[in-house]
């Protein structure tokens, strides 16, 4: 027999009619709806039960219009093709999850009119908060902007504008001192630079590479940068530079992706990474230990980044006047193959490096 509680269109499905089908008063099925602790578990159960019966789907948009809150989270980075970023995005979506949040993720490819367009319909569709990781040459402005627009915003890795701002990150110069004294401690003193972009997390990279060659009394300094961060810009680069007089024993990437090209551009002309010429990236992606050879490289630990930064924009959503917080995790050195083994040991081998000769 067919159940005349049922209305014939799902898509006409009214708190009431899922009240009627329960039991329950219409404020009841509210309270279930969201989430109230003040209902009974059995009670609770029939009201989802109803609702499955019924084919109801809750229309979280015109609750935020009521309530002021669409548990969504917008999160927009430069190059989702980039593992760290994936790590970084599956340390958001974890804690979000424990909290009932989703995020809408969004791929600028540095571009900053992209980048525009991408906020500009997050604002359409109300997110509580956002994730940023700004496009090379956002303006220092755009802060204020989102702040205008009500929207809390926490910056993740790079930053632009002045203190105080939300941040989650990592200490960047301290990534570059623990390469470049690693490096240093096997015997090298012609160590370039390779890879970089226009953002301030780039120049301080740069800034603390200069720091080192200072620090250690170095005279070779040879920064080289490409269009971006990438694989390819790493395997062009390095083969440019290794045609120079004198080219250099060691180089220290930008991140792990520039690090896997120079290994690659290496190889193409004929030269062993980690026994012609020391490797060292950045990031410590998963692809890092798998690499021939495997790669040394500074951890930032991106899942741990992405958490730290979805609980600053719930603290921020939730306490929007609150103090101003940055979070900078410490990094660390992994060490592989990639460096090969200290100079002096390779010399008293006689095995000299096609890059001293």
């Amino acid at each position: 027999m067919t159940d005349t509680r049922l209305p014939r269109d799902n898509s006409s499905v009214t708190l009431q009619d899922i009240a009627a089908h329960a039991g329950v008063s219409r404020s009841t099925v509210s309270l279930v709806l969201r989430e109230s602790p003040l209902v009974a578990e059995r009670t609770r159960r029939k009201v989802q039960q109803s609702i499955k019966t019924l084919g109801y789907v809750y229309n979280r948009g015109a609750a935020a219009m009521r309530g002021g809150r669409t548990q969504t989270l917008g999160v927009v980075v430069y190059d989702i093709a980039n593992p760290f970023f994936g790590a970084m995005v599956a340390g958001i979506n974890a804690e979000l999850t424990q909290q009932d949040y989703v995020s809408f993720l969004a791929n600028s490819e540095d571009s900053v009119p992209r980048q525009q367009r991408f906020l500009e319909r997050m604002r359409e569709h109300r997110v509580d908060g956002l994730l940023l990781c700004p496009a090379a040459g956002s303006s220092p402005d755009l802060i204020e902007t989102l702040e205008g627009w009500g929207m809390p915003c926490v910056q993740i890795l790079r930053y632009i504008g002045t203190p105080p701002f939300d941040y989650a990150g990592t200490d960047f110069r301290h990534v570059v001192r623990l390469g470049m004294d690693h490096l240093v401690s096997l015997g090298h003193q012609r160590i370039a630079f390779v890879g970089g972009a226009e953002h301030a997390v780039s120049q301080d990279r740069l800034k603390a590479y200069d720091e080192c060659l200072l620090r250690h009394g170095l005279v070779y300094r040879r920064l080289i940068r490409g269009e971006g961060v990438t694989r390819k810009d790493g395997f062009l680069l390095i083969q440019e530079l290794m045609q120079e007089t004198p080219r250099p024993t060691a180089v220290m990437c930008h991140n792990d992706m520039v690090a896997f090209g120079v290994m690659l551009g290496l190889k193409r002309i004929g030269l062993t990474p980690g026994k012609d010429c020391a490797v060292i990236g950045t990031d410590d992606v998963e692809e890092a230990a798998l690499g021939d050879p495997p790669l040394t490289s500074v951890a930032t630990h991106p899942y741990a980044i992405g958490e730290q930064a979805a609980r600053l924009a719930l603290r921020r959503i939730a306490a929007p006047t609150a103090p101003r917080e940055q979070v900078v995790l410490s990094p660390s050195l992994v060490i592989r193959d990639s460096c090969g083994k200290p100079l002096r040991e390779i010399d008293i081998q006689g095995n000299i490096p096609a890059c001293l000769n």
